[in-house]
């Protein structure tokens, strides 16, 4: 052993959302907390969230809401700690908030307010942070773990694992905690980027680049999940909330299903117009429910320039499929430099779900995104950070 390590109780590496709850809880029950952290800022994926504003939960969290090989693991913290109790810490805090689409909580201000109430409350509790810290290599042995670190050895009862996922890299995202994982005997879930943007097949790219900046509210779905919500044309492809949460629930290789018109009934609109008005362009009338751009993309120009009266039974059909019935085939997706969470990680059912703690390994927690448990677009993932936090700081 190393001379001269520094003793605490519980060690959390990662001063991330999860590993910052940890450690106000841990410093809360009398222990003697340090949370290190290879970056140079606690809270850095906090502080970029929600664009800037910090998407910390959302009113409606259930288990239905996260994605995971165990897909009951998530509700026994998230019924343990609660998205009330949560926004009970914010409102003591007198952080002003605001709710926006399906119960998605954001700051009215900045995502500084959430990460200074944190890092009061770890003050509070005694918990001390250290930054610029490189993990080297952690030991155990039989009632500690030693953890060597470019800011020298620590020694500690409990090891916390919160160094969350792979996501956007420029955050110093970093694949330690699986490799502390793997290197405990933990079985861990092939990860892949999720809430991500697809790029399109080079062929179609000529088609949708022109398009960049063009929202519509669609259903986007396959044949595992289905999101209403809008979707964006970019420069490299399709983004948006409903692209960003289906990106979740797809393979390489599949095609995705857009109702681009989910609330009009294209059929009886183009009958009803075709008796009133036949000489009525398609595109005049399609121009009245979608972007003009997009129409170009969808049909060919000589489709278009139809009036409604030489539309066939046949043809009308075929237009109304592609309209409610998109189907587009992804390229793949622009990766985890982009992508908002992981999928995948640390095996659940090699953890407590009532406390984190390994099954394998005493002494040793995964906590946050590092754990196969990935939530929807709108707080979800935040929530289950301080869920899994708050469960792993009642015991360590």
């Amino acid at each position: 052993m190393p001379s001269n390590p520094v003793q605490t109780d519980v060690l959390i590496i990662g001063a991330s959302a999860s590993g910052l709850m940890c450690a106000i809880e841990a410093g809360k029950r009398g222990r003697k907390v340090i949370v290190l952290d290879h970056a140079n800022k606690a809270g850095k994926k906090i502080l970029m969230s929600g664009g800037g504003r910090c998407n910390f939960t959302n009113y409606n969290i259930s288990a239905d809401n996260y994605i995971s090989h165990n897909p009951h693991f998530c509700k026994s913290a998230l019924s343990r700690y609660t998205q009330w109790d949560f926004i009970a810490l914010v409102d003591t805090y007198r952080i002003p908030y605001h709710e926006k689409d399906h119960g998605q909580l954001f700051c009215n201000d900045s995502a500084k307010d959430i990460l200074n109430m944190l890092l009061q409350e770890c003050q509070k509790a005694g918990a001390a942070i250290k930054l610029k810290c490189e993990i080297q290599s952690i030991e155990k042995s039989s009632d500690h773990f030693i953890t060597r670190t470019s800011l020298g050895d620590y020694q500690s009862e409990s090891l916390v694992i919160a160094s969350g996922g792979l996501s956007i890299p420029k955050m110093c995202a970093s694949p330690l905690g699986y490799k502390v994982a793997e290197q405990f005997g933990h079985h861990v879930w092939p990860t892949s980027a999720g809430l991500v943007p697809f790029t399109l097949q080079p062929g179609d790219m000529g088609k949708f680049s022109e398009l960049s900046g063009i929202s519509v509210n669609c259903i986007v779905s396959n044949e595992r999940a289905s999101f209403r919500e809008n979707i964006l044309f970019t420069h490299r492809g399709l983004s948006g909330p409903a692209i960003l949460q289906i990106s979740s629930y797809w393979n390489p290789g599949e095609a995705i299903d857009i109702n681009l018109l989910p609330d009009i009934n294209i059929i009886g609109l183009i009958k009803s117009k075709q008796s009133v008005q036949p000489n009525t362009r398609l595109k005049t009338v399609l121009g009245e429910a979608l972007p003009k751009r997009l129409l170009p993309a969808l049909f060919d120009e000589i489709t278009l320039e139809k009036t409604l009266q030489e539309l066939s039974q046949v043809r009308i059909r075929e237009i109304v499929a592609r309209l409610h019935s998109w189907s587009v085939k992804p390229n793949g997706t622009e990766g985890y430099r982009t992508a908002e969470v992981t999928l995948g990680g640390v095996d659940c059912a090699e953890l407590s779900s009532k406390t984190m703690e390994s099954n394998k390994v005493n002494g040793l927690y995964f906590i946050g995104e590092v754990i196969d448990i990935t939530g929807w677009l709108g707080g979800y993932n935040f929530q289950w950070a301080w869920s899994s936090g708050w469960c792993a700081g009642q015991v360590v």
